[in-house]
């Protein structure tokens, strides 16, 4: 981070307070972080969101009362523009699946090596699609219909924008469909390319001839 940057703030949300202190104490010792506050549950993150308008929250799914995923929900309809990257135990397909398509940015397991999650918020505060290798590879075997399943065209396009340097954002609009419509093109690329991350993508689209230099 150079001096004129400013920190990524956080959120953090999770049941367990040796969780939470742990996750706070850890990004507090790097100055590209910020921690704003921590919740315990889905209703304290929503409140706390609103409030404190971080750049990312780091929720956990599974918590009394307002769960995480309810939580990521409720967020959404509540217009919050806080990136939601979730953190948690759970990989399965009810538990994933759910989670992207209600809004989150990402989806983490936590036992994520320090420097992935610190690289997958940073990731995750610039908008990108943010997903563990055990959650890329189960939606990779979801997703793409033979395993050889081309790229739709819709899909290339969608790459040639992130391969341009476009946001999800940026790319919905200049697509004119939903951020979240972004988000799920993009889980379909990973999974027919068979790879985790936007940048991976990208590369593996060049390799394949999907995409060439000088791309519009």
């Amino acid at each position: 981070m150079t001096g004129t940057e400013a920190p990524v703030t956080l959120l953090i949300v999770d049941d367990h307070p040796v969780v939470r202190d742990g996750l706070a104490s850890m990004f507090a010792r790097d100055p590209e972080f910020a921690v704003l506050g921590a919740a315990a549950d889905g209703a304290e993150a929503v409140r706390l969101a609103k409030e404190l308008a971080p750049d990312v929250v780091l929720m956990d799914l599974r918590m009394p009362g307002m769960d995480g995923l309810t939580a990521i929900a409720e967020l959404a309809r509540e217009g919050v523009t806080a990136r939601v990257l979730v953190l948690t135990t759970y990989d399965t397909d009810s538990h994933v699946l759910p989670a992207i398509e209600a809004g989150a940015t990402g989806y983490l397991l936590k036992d994520a090596p320090r420097d992935e999650l610190l690289r997958a918020v940073r990731s995750a505060a610039r908008g990108d699609a943010v997903l563990s290798p055990s959650v890329a590879a189960r939606l990779m075997s979801r997703f793409r219909a033979p395993a050889t399943g081309p790229l739709s065209r819709r899909e290339i396009e969608v790459l040639e924008l992130v391969a341009a340097g476009s946001t999800n954002r940026e790319a919905a609009a200049k697509l004119f469909i939903s951020e979240a419509t972004v988000k799920s093109h993009l889980l379909n690329i990973y999974g027919k390319l068979g790879v985790g991350d936007r940048a991976a993508a990208v590369a593996e689209a060049f390799s394949r001839g999907l995409l060439t230099p000088g791309t519009p």
